[in-house]
């Protein structure tokens, strides 16, 4: 049997493409996660390989959805050998349980980690260098200018909430908060 395994690492993302890739390899089940490669409880992953058995292969389209970290895909690359399961990741090829092969994976994940080392390191210093601005907020941004905010305001002394809101587009929670 030949099980595809898909995950994005927010409920944001979209899962269309791994599927589509998977459902292109003949897979007989799909098995989906929306949760970040860090989470080691990834429920769809966990019952995928509890229902994986000898002979079957486990295919995934990239290296970094199928482990958290070089030590997880190392641990669980050698469950799934033990096993009698092959695994197949559709950029790299198929996954062999030989010297050469292993030797391979453990390559090819230490520079999946690297790589989204690399990606939070870049992330934090992007951060820093933000914070150092004058102005600097961090989260969403602001919706409405103070400019606007304080034409609502001016427009409030003489129209009701309502008709400022109609007017602007502020709602009064918003002209509230900013009185």
């Amino acid at each position: 049997m030949k099980c595809g395994y898909a995950r994005v690492s927010t409920l944001q993302q979209d899962l269309k493409g791994q599927i589509k890739q998977l459902e292109n390899e003949n897979c007989d089940k799909i098995y989906k996660d929306k949760f970040t490669g860090t989470e080691k409880d990834r429920p769809a992953f966990n019952q995928l390989l509890s229902d994986l058995s000898s002979g079957d292969t486990l295919i995934v389209t990239k290296l970094d959805r199928f482990a958290r970290s070089t030590v997880d895909g190392i641990q669980t690359i050698r469950e799934l050998f033990d096993k009698g399961i092959k695994v197949h990741v559709l950029n790299m090829g198929l996954v062999e349980d030989t010297p050469t092969g292993r030797l391979i994976f453990n390559i090819m994940t230490s520079f999946a980690e690297f790589e989204r080392d690399m990606i939070v390191e870049r992330t934090q210093e992007g951060k820093t260098l933000a914070r150092e601005r004058e102005g600097f907020r961090e989260g969403r941004p602001k919706k409405y200018s103070k400019k606007q905010i304080d034409h609502a305001l001016e427009l409030k002394r003489k129209y009701s909430y309502k008709q400022v809101e109609e007017l602007t587009g502020i709602s009064k929670s918003t002209l509230i908060r900013h009185k």
